[in-house]
């Protein structure tokens, strides 16, 4: 029987604004479309996947980067089950929304989409890895690894700043009201019926106009927001029976079959943490 690599979690409870995973074979790993509350940053470490990011597709190889605003739609998989690996770092909206605001790169201290969807520039590649080995490293001191954190992040939204892009269509006030309505009622009962009520769209209307701005259904997206609230309560250290009828999952098993099918990862092994804040997953599920 060949071994199956599990995915590395790396969290700190001192750095509570980062999180970073480690796949070292992405032909083991693959997603269906979702999206997270987190900015999300990653590097493409060997071989090369398809990156899927709203309507487009990228093809993207080792000493790429790949970036993700929070809610938007993705998904990275193998080409042909040919190899690939990665890292990926999410990060703190409101953190990143600060951070962005304190270095004037913002009016306001409210988020912002960040149009890049891709880098290929050594540069950075290499400062991202030099980053993530910092993480990963439970030898160095947080100041260190704050430095690396803070230095990164800070630079490369003074760079990103300055490339010209399109900016993001912005999605009309309904939409945004049903996107925030869900939200709030992410692990309740939601009927169809109701969202037309709060939209004045119809049925068919609501569907095909939320999927065009979200590019999921809403039925989806609440799945999807729901993982991410049973995601928040792993971390949280919750037992996993308890994050998922917290998060509005009728019963475990369904919580991590759609956990694994959006995470590609099982709930234990998102939140099996070592005595050193590195994970590396154990669970056969």
């Amino acid at each position: 029987m060949s071994h199956t690599p599990k995915p590395l979690f790396w969290r700190d409870s001192r750095l509570p604004h980062v999180e970073l995973r480690k796949v070292s074979d992405g032909r083991k790993v693959c997603y269906a479309p979702h999206s997270h509350t987190q900015w999300s940053i990653g590097a493409i470490t060997g071989g090369k996947s398809t990156f899927q990011y709203r309507e487009n597709a990228y093809r993207v190889n080792e000493g790429d980067l790949v970036l993700m605003n929070p809610g938007w739609v993705h998904a990275c998989n193998p080409i042909d089950n040919q190899p690939w690996a990665y890292l990926m770092l999410y990060v703190d909206t409101p953190w990143l929304t600060d951070l962005r605001f304190q270095a004037g790169l913002l009016s306001e201290s409210r988020w912002r989409d960040i149009p890049t969807p891709t880098l290929s520039n050594p540069v950075w590649y290499q400062r991202y890895c030099r980053m993530a080995d910092c993480l990963l490293d439970d030898h160095r001191d947080l100041l260190d690894k704050q430095t690396e954190v803070v230095e990164f992040l800070s630079d490369l939204m003074h760079e990103l700043a300055q490339q010209s892009a399109e900016q993001a269509i912005q999605a009309p006030e309904a939409v945004t009201a049903l996107i925030q309505y869900l939200d709030n009622h992410a692990a309740e009962e939601v009927s169809l019926d109701t969202l037309c009520e709060l939209s004045g769209y119809s049925a068919g209307h609501l569907i095909r106009a939320f999927k065009q701005h979200v590019g999921l259904t809403p039925h989806a997206y609440l799945v999807n927001r729901r993982i991410q609230l049973g995601r928040d309560a792993l971390k949280n250290g919750t037992p996993i029976a308890e994050a998922a009828q917290n998060a509005g999952f009728a019963d475990q098993p369904h919580f991590q079959r759609t956990f694994k099918r959006l995470m590609a990862a099982t709930p234990n092994q998102y939140q099996t943490v070592s005595s050193d804040q590195q994970v590396q997953a154990t669970d056969p599920q």
